[in-house]
């Protein structure tokens, strides 16, 4: 799965577009930044309900692509600054952390290239 296969996804907007479209490898669902830290992959989505300028820090110091806002928490102006210096996409759906993080095992466990 690509990181514009994320934007498709039904209920998904993007806040945060200006990012290398690489392959999503894996998925870490976490809103404690110390857990995503110690162990979330590189080239993997985040799925959290953290929607702040902290988050982008941690994405990518551990190499996360792309970040999934639950439950429709609204983004702050400064994530989104942050994340488009850090190239990583970042997405709102109002699905909680479960939906997404379901959906997205899903359409990972799909991706031949995975």
């Amino acid at each position: 799965m690509k990181i514009s296969d994320i934007q498709s996804l039904e209920g998904f907007a993007c806040l945060q577009g200006e990012y290398t479209d690489t392959q999503v490898q894996d998925g870490y669902t976490s809103d404690l930044l110390s857990d995503v830290m110690a162990h979330a992959e590189e080239d993997s989505v985040l799925i959290t309900i953290q929607a702040h300028k902290n988050t982008v820090a941690v994405s990518s110091l551990v190499g996360v692509v792309a970040i999934i806002v639950c439950s429709n928490r609204p983004a702050t102006d400064d994530m989104l600054e942050a994340a488009r210096e850090e190239g990583i996409a970042v997405f709102q759906t109002d699905g909680n952390q479960f939906q997404t993080s379901s959906l997205i095992a899903q359409h990972l466990a799909s991706c031949p290239a995975r």
